[in-house]
């Protein structure tokens, strides 16, 4: 192994191996790309939806932010989903909500049908942001797993810049028909998604849970190296599950508690928490708080209004150049995927962060130039804001982005993976839909400038966050991760554990303190 984690040598075994790998990432996080569509789909969009339905502000801001708040019905349902059928499975259920509320936006005679719409498009996006990373990290190896879990942000920014492709393309057409093509196109991806799914392997891990050892060791076999590789990661999974080694064969019965096992992982991860998962839990939320709250959904959803306020006019000239916003955030993402297990997910993340605090402030700045004086020649400002909100954009793409996906699948430990990622999840879209449905209000109430002055403010105490309380995850498999948040090598920490708890329902004990699988 080289000192920068990887691999000196890689056999033509492992070079199989990781292709199939990086295949079914690539598969399941194409469920992220129409949540990358919406978000640049209604930045242009939302032009055109305010003339044609005559609609106010305050409902635009509802209609642009609200799929976020939608979306955590699908990702609760999500967890308990992937738990229940498996994670695979649940990718078809994503496409299937997108492929309809994308048609019901499309067909919109009304402001009503138009928010029914989101709504379904909503829950699809709650399945897919939960669904995506949790399987990519899953049957990731540790040495390839920033660089594979970072593909649902690609996959989002690919679909945001596809998504301002749609508003340049479509924005010739009639009023009434360029918005409903520019949402309607949206369903085409989820009919490819649905169909490469049945090609898709099952996590392995998720196998395991549920005691089918032998499909589990089959997968772990196509995804692995060497054999040698497999069966030591079929091991270490099932003492993760607590699946203890003298129960072998095909299918095994795995112990559960009474009283369900939803409600165990309910109580062991919110109710009655270990230190260590406590601290797991709110670094998670932590990080995906900040994510949003930081105002990348509002740079994003609103360009076209930021670059009209920065002294831009005409639709083709903001159009475009908010084009170059897509493409700018696709390029640096994918810079973030090769850096991700070469430089590590804290110093990118300290970087990235440091980066937007400084972009915001040159882009208020600007603003308030240009706001202070409209009549005023002052093109120096106008480049100052493009300039800053592209340098914003570079730095969330090549940092927040990207690592928040990346390192809440890999800290939180097995069998909380799924309901904790939902938990995240909500929290984010949360967040998103703050944000996206305050922007336009914040800016009547404290001018343009002023708000983003705000998010470089949240900024600055993201960045002592990060600082402070994440850890470095680069090169540690999953079932080390709990290390790092204080749990002992058996998961139980000494205090809590107690005889009967390590005999008695040896699964359902592990999962709140197991290292993370």
């Amino acid at each position: 192994m080289a000192s920068d984690g990887f691999p000196e040598a890689v056999e033509p075994e492992e070079k199989s191996s990781l292709k199939y790998v990086f295949t079914c990432a690539i598969v399941a996080s194409m469920s992220s790309i129409v949540l990358g569509y919406d978000i640049g789909v209604m930045s242009g969009a939302s032009l055109y939806i305010q003339k044609d339905l005559k609609i106010t502000d305050v409902q635009l801001e509802i209609v642009v932010g609200i799929l976020s708040i939608y979306s955590l019905i699908g990702s609760f349902a999500a967890g308990r989903m992937s738990d229940w059928i498996g994670r695979r499975f649940t990718v078809v259920f994503a496409a299937a909500f997108f492929f309809a509320g994308a048609l019901l936006m499309g067909f919109a005679g009304g402001y009503v049908m138009l928010m029914f719409g989101r709504l379904v498009s909503g829950i699809g996006v709650g399945f897919a942001v939960v669904i995506a990373p949790v399987y990519t990290a899953e049957i990731s190896p540790a040495s390839a797993r920033g660089f594979l879990t970072s593909l649902p942000e690609i996959f989002i920014n690919l679909g945001i810049l596809l998504g301002y492709v749609s508003n340049y393309t479509f924005a010739r057409l009639p009023l009434h028909l360029g918005w409903r093509f520019m949402l309607g196109i949206g369903a085409a991806p989820s009919v490819l998604l649905a169909v490469l799914v049945f090609y898709m392997p099952e996590s392995p891990r998720w196998l395991i849970m549920k005691g089918r050892l032998e499909e589990a060791r089959t997968v772990l076999e196509k995804i692995s190296g060497t054999p040698e590789e497999a069966a030591e990661r079929l091991a270490d999974i099932r003492t993760a599950a607590c699946i203890p080694s003298d129960l072998d064969g095909d299918v095994v019965v795995v112990p559960r508690k009474r009283g369900g096992e939803e409600k165990q992982v309910w109580r062991e991860l919110i109710v009655s928490p270990t230190p260590a998962v406590r601290r797991i839990l709110l670094t998670a939320l932590g990080i995906v708080f900040f994510q949003q709250a930081t105002g990348s959904d509002s740079v994003v959803l609103y360009s076209p209004r930021v670059f009209e306020s920065a002294g831009i006019h005409g639709d083709d000239q903001l159009l475009a150049v908010t084009c170059a916003v897509g493409v700018t955030k696709t390029l640096f993402v994918l810079v973030a995927m090769l850096l991700l297990d070469r430089v590590g997910r804290r110093p990118l993340l300290l970087s990235s962060t440091g980066g937007m605090v400084v972009s915001l402030i040159g882009l208020a700045t600007g603003l308030a130039i240009v706001g202070k004086n409209p009549d005023a020649e002052t093109p120096w400002a106008g480049i100052l804001c493009v300039v800053s909100i592209l340098a914003y954009v570079s730095f969330f793409s090549i940092g927040l982005g990207p690592v928040a996906g990346v390192y809440t699948t890999e800290i939180l430990p097995l069998r909380v993976r799924s309901l904790g990622f939902s938990v995240a999840v909500a929290c984010n879209r949360v967040a998103s839909g703050v944000v996206s449905m305050t922007f336009l209000s914040l800016c009547s109430a404290i001018t343009i400038s002023g708000t983003f002055f705000l998010y470089a403010g949240i900024t600055v105490i993201a960045w002592v966050f990060f600082f402070t309380c994440l850890p470095e995850t680069r090169g540690r498999t999953l079932e080390e991760m709990g290390s790092l948040f204080g749990m002992t090598d058996t998961g139980m920490q000494a205090e809590d554990a107690s005889p009967s708890t390590r005999t008695d329902g040896c699964r359902a004990t592990l999962l709140a303190s197991s290292p993370g699988v």
